[in-house]
């Protein structure tokens, strides 16, 4: 994987401990003492104030003695009359009776005022005497400022004031404090411990946050059997109706929203009814200050189970309204009292299209009769008014189609767009649609059941990735709504953080801020000691987990044979491993349960399940050639799918089984979209080790070919015992491997030798017995004694063994072949001395890196292509920025250009096939279809649409294969005049295109996953 580099920035140096969060405490004496080991910290706000921020003030004065171990003490202002809201459920579900946290046995440290603008007198007193300045964000959506006042109130010399303008102003106010002095968010979902420290002061400085970028954010609790639904029912008592999805296990998930500064639920569903398996939850939400919502398939906020128990005939609009009606009118009365965005229109019956086709009016008169419902209970005004009465239509896979067919829906209802559930968002708002008072949003995925393969296992998110669409999204005016997919909730602990982070404030979080974002999250959950060194292997695991689903990796992925692939991609898993096994191994032990939930698991199991599925191919491959050693590696795979369960037992039995099933979920043996009922290995071969090979006891192959001599197969020339490199040539591998193996019962000893001193090998003797360990020698050439020109290198592999009888003497290869010979073509060529800041071909091809760029012509003030680090399933993705700008074109376009040089006389039809890598973006303006543009040399401009949209919501054509492999990819060719210097050229004709690698094929590139390795670059 390439280096990890972070990139300076005032902005994040400010808080050792809170992410993105401007600084209002340090530690270091400075300022006011708010609370010390001997000294509790005293946090006054007023009865009359909202629950949700009372509550808070009982964690925040927690959370000083988490850090302090001094417990912050709460006291509550009155004017002598009974609290006017209701805390009725937090005080059921919490157990506790009061909000008043007495530290009495303790020094009063300093003093913290909390309160609503409108809801406090306290804030509003200090706001009318001129003491705080709220004007910045009165009458704001979730916003506050943080400031240090003398003399706030009589007998009180100074006070640090936390003023919202809204209850979730004030409460994200609190936990920003939470956060900096050290307290993650994730202290009870993940395990994270506290920091410690001696004392904490208030800086004296002012903070105003503004509202946050996105007004509703949050996340879907799906697919959620069988882990969380498993660990559910070992924790929880069952409802009446499944699993007990109850109020107390949906406080700790209220609580973490908050911590994480979202606001918005969609509830799990699979199989449970937030409303109904517990009368307390939809109450509870409300006190916390959580809005609640239903999925895009459950409207008028009615759990899909509500219809399968209490429902009565079809789940059909056209031929069951009667009874559908009364079902969406009691689910709109209920959520009236609390602050809900409701769902809009209809799906069919477990999360399916709605009909065969696309049925404009059946959905249209759904939609109208729903409106009618809300306009009964809350009146017209009050319904075309998204801040009294939110509503969202989710245009979810074939409802999507719908608004392409031309439905519309009235202006104040949000349109939610979605991904294709594997991260490409599908469409967004035009410039006739950003008016909308209702807006827009997107419905994302980090969790999927459905085709082309579920993956709900571990952390697939390539955080990059989350960057750029999320980015796209925010710049085009969907900033409303953004809820994402979270499936289980655990693992997902850092694409979650990192989704909300964006979403609160978008604007701080540029096309490189992956790697400071990471270092600044390790540093909350595990320390600023190993935040560096964490940073870089989540980086580096965020661009290898993302080239493909785990799901979707079997024995075939990667090649065994071609450019090293598959051992180089285990390999990079193994460093991967290696290094979060020493950062693991350097914690505390509070903190290690922490490292393994959200790191060392992720890490270890992937190299597992990687080293599992190459190991199998491997194996096949072995056995195929007849090595002793294939039985070795099938062990080996037996050995890594134990040490697969022992991970799964292992994080299950974590803290004496807190998390017990939440690690449930089968991974291996996939054999279509839907997960294996059990975990099951692909084929594993086993060659006789008790039977000689009828080729004798030595085999012999080389790299890039499957085929073995001496011997017959289907790989080279029947009864030939030559085998053929890849050319060599000083701009191409430096060497090439020979493998040397037994494939019988007797011990040999080996030799090799060449007619050609240039040539050189790393052993070139040696002993192998049949239970040794396969060797692996390199053949290198030295360019420097090395001829000019073209030639051929012949490699002698001869065997002899201890000939005891004369049968033995007579076959030592076999009783009808002869020893191996190795053909070493090379190709001494030479760069013209006028070649520079280029490409050079080696084996009749080019990879070109495309950030790589020897040149950008046609560069404009308007639009400028921009690096983002890691988007890729190799380096980087290019992209042009803004993503706003208008399309462009070849004549006036800026273009990235490359100098090339080949080698190659001649190509098959005198053609050169140029394909260009990009990410799976889709097409998110139909008007606007993504494009790029490409030149050989200085022929005609080509353009390429690589994708091409379906009708009726369907997903594009090619879809399934380039999500499956994590980028599209699409060829060109031209014509090719012969070896020499030429210029490639590559537009990117629309924002949204991200460019990532160019193969210039003269006929030499070979099958493999993530195509060949960059060429060698001359600067």
């Amino acid at each position: 994987m390439k280096g990890f580099h972070l990139l300076s920035s005032a902005l994040f140096a400010c808080s050792a401990a809170a992410i993105g969060q401007k600084s209002t405490v340090n530690f270091n004496g400075t300022g006011m003492l708010l609370a010390s080991k001997g000294a509790s910290a005293q946090i006054l706000a007023e009865q009359d104030d909202w629950p949700a921020v009372l509550r808070v003030c009982d964690d925040l004065a927690m959370d000083f003695g988490r850090v302090t171990g001094t417990n912050g003490s709460v006291t509550l202002l009155s004017n002598g009359t009974t609290p006017s809201l209701n805390s009725s459920m937090i005080f059921n579900a919490t157990g506790r009776t009061t909000y008043r946290v007495s530290s009495s046995s303790y020094s009063k440290g300093g003093i913290v005022i909390v309160g609503t603008i409108g809801s406090s007198t306290t804030i509003d007193r200090l706001a009318s005497e001129g003491k705080i300045d709220v004007s910045a964000i009165e009458g704001s959506w979730e916003a506050y400022i943080s400031t240090v006042v003398a003399d706030p109130m009589p007998g009180v010399s100074e006070a640090m004031i936390i003023a919202g303008s809204d209850r979730r102003g004030t409460v994200y106010g609190m936990y920003s404090v939470s956060e900096q002095i050290g307290v993650s968010p994730w202290y009870y979902w993940a395990d994270s411990p506290p920091q410690n420290h001696d004392s904490i002061h208030a800086t004296n400085t002012t903070v105003v946050q503004s509202s946050p970028s996105v007004k509703y954010r949050g996340f879907f609790l799906n697919d959620e059997a069988p882990a969380l639904t498993g660990w559910i029912d070992a924790k929880f008592p069952p409802s009446p109706w499944g699993p007990g999805f109850n109020a107390d296990f949906y406080k700790t998930v209220f609580e973490l929203l908050l911590r994480l500064r979202a606001n918005y639920l969609w509830p799990a569903q699979w199989n449970s009814m937030f409303n109904v398996d517990d009368p307390r939850s939809q109450p509870l939400a409300d006190e916390y200050g959580i809005v609640m919502g239903t999925s895009h398939t459950e409207p008028m906020d009615r759990a899909t189970k509500e219809w399968t128990v209490f429902g009565d005939g079809p789940w059909q609009w056209n031929l069951n309204n009667e009874s559908i009606y009364p079902f969406f009118v009691e689910g709109a009365e209920r959520a009236k009292p609390y602050e809900t965005v409701l769902t809009m229109g209809m799906r069919g019956s477990g999360d399916t299209a709605l009909g065969a086709g696309i049925e404009t009016d059946l959905l249209e008169s759904v939609v109208n009769a729903q409106t009618q419902i809300l306009d009964n209970i809350w009146g017209n005004a009050s319904v075309q008014n998204p801040d009294i009465v939110p509503q969202m239509w989710c245009l979810y896979k074939e409802v999507q189609g719908y608004y392409q067919a031309g439905m519309r829906v009235p202006d104040y209802i949000t349109l939610l767009w979605t991904d294709d559930n594997y991260g490409n968002i599908r469409r967004l708002p035009l410039q006739n649609e950003t008016d909308r008072v209702g807006g827009a949003g997107v419905y994302y995925h980090f969790d999927y059941v459905g085709d082309p393969r579920n993956y709900k296992w571990i952390n697939t998110v390539q955080l990059q990735k989350t960057w750029e669409q999320m980015h796209l999204a925010y710049k085009r005016d969907a900033k409303t709504i953004w809820i994402v997919n979270v499936g289980d909730l655990k693992p997902l602990e850092e694409p979650i953080s990192h989704f909300f982070d964006l979403a609160y404030d978008m604007d701080i979080w540029d096309k490189d801020s992956v790697p400071r974002w990471l270092e600044m999250w390790a540093a909350r959950e595990f320390g600023s000691a190993v935040a560096t060194q964490t940073a870089e292997v989540m980086n580096n695991y965020s661009i290898a987990a993302g080239r493909r689903k785990f799901e979707l990796v079997d024995p075939t992925t990667y090649s065994l044979i071609n450019y090293n692939e598959a051992d180089r991609v285990l390999g990079e898993w193994q460093a991967m491993q290696k290094s979060a096994q020493s950062i693991m191994d350097s914690l505390p032990t509070a903190t290690q349960p922490a490292f393994f939930e959200m790191v060392y698991h992720a890490v270890t199991a992937a190299y597992v399940y990687y080293d599992i599925m190459i190991s199998s191919a491997r194996n096949n491959l072995y056995a195929e050639q007849g090595r002793n050693s294939a039985n070795t590696v099938a062990q080996h795979v037996l050995n890594q799918f134990a040490h697969d369960h022992e991970l799964t037992a292992q994080y299950n039995g974590l803290l004496n089984g807190k998390w017990d099933h939440m690690m449930d979920q089968t991974h291996i043996g996939y054999q279509y979209w839907q997960q294996p009922m059990r975990q099951a290995l692909p084929g594993l071969q086993y060659v006789a080790t008790l039977e000689r090979s009828l080729a004798g006891d030595m085999g012999v192959t080389i790299q890039n070919s499957n085929a073995t001599v001496p011997g017959d197969d289907m790989y080279h020339t029947l009864s030939s015992n030559a085998l053929t490199f890849t050319p060599f040539d000083p701009y191409g591998v430096s060497s090439q491997w020979i493998d040397i193996f037994s494939m019988g019962t007797n011990d040999f000893a080996w030799n090799i030798t060449a007619n050609a001193s240039f040539v050189s090998f790393s052993q070139s003797s040696g002993t192998i017995s049949p239970n040794s360990s396969d060797l692996r020698i390199y053949a290198t050439v030295d360019w420097e004694k090395c001829p000019p020109g073209s030639g051929m290198v012949i490699v002698n592999v001869s065997s002899s063994e201890n000939a005891d009888t004369q049968y033995m003497a007579e076959t030592e290869y076999g009783t009808q072949y002869s020893m191996p010979q190795l053909m070493l073509p090379y190709n001494h060529t030479q760069l013209p001395s006028s070649f520079n800041n280029g490409f050079v071909e080696s084996d009749a091809h080019i990879s070109i890196e495309l950030e790589h760029y020897s040149t950008i012509t046609a560069n404009s003030s308007a639009v400028s292509y921009n690096v983002i680090p890691g988007l890729s399933r190799t380096l980087s993705g290019v992209t042009l920025f803004p993503v706003t700008a208008e399309s462009q074109s070849t004549s006036s376009g800026p273009a990235l250009e490359y100098n090339l040089c080949t080698f190659t006389n001649t190509t098959a039809g005198g053609v050169v096939n140029i394909t260009v890598v990009t990410t799976t973006s889709l097409n998110t303006d139909p008007d606007r279809p993504l494009k790029y543009a490409v030149q050989f040399d200085e022929q005609e401009p080509q353009t390429v649409q690589y994708i091409i949209d379906q009708p009726a919501g369907a997903n594009p054509l090619g879809w399934t294969t380039a999500v499956s492999d994590s980028a599209w990819m699409t060829t060109t060719n031209f014509t090719y005049a012969g070896a020499g210097e030429h210029t490639l050229r590559v537009w990117a004709l629309e924002p949204g295109v991200v460019l990532n690698t160019a193969w210039v094929d003269l006929g030499g590139i070979l099958p493999s996953y993530l195509g060949p390795p960059e060429s060698v670059r001359i600067l």
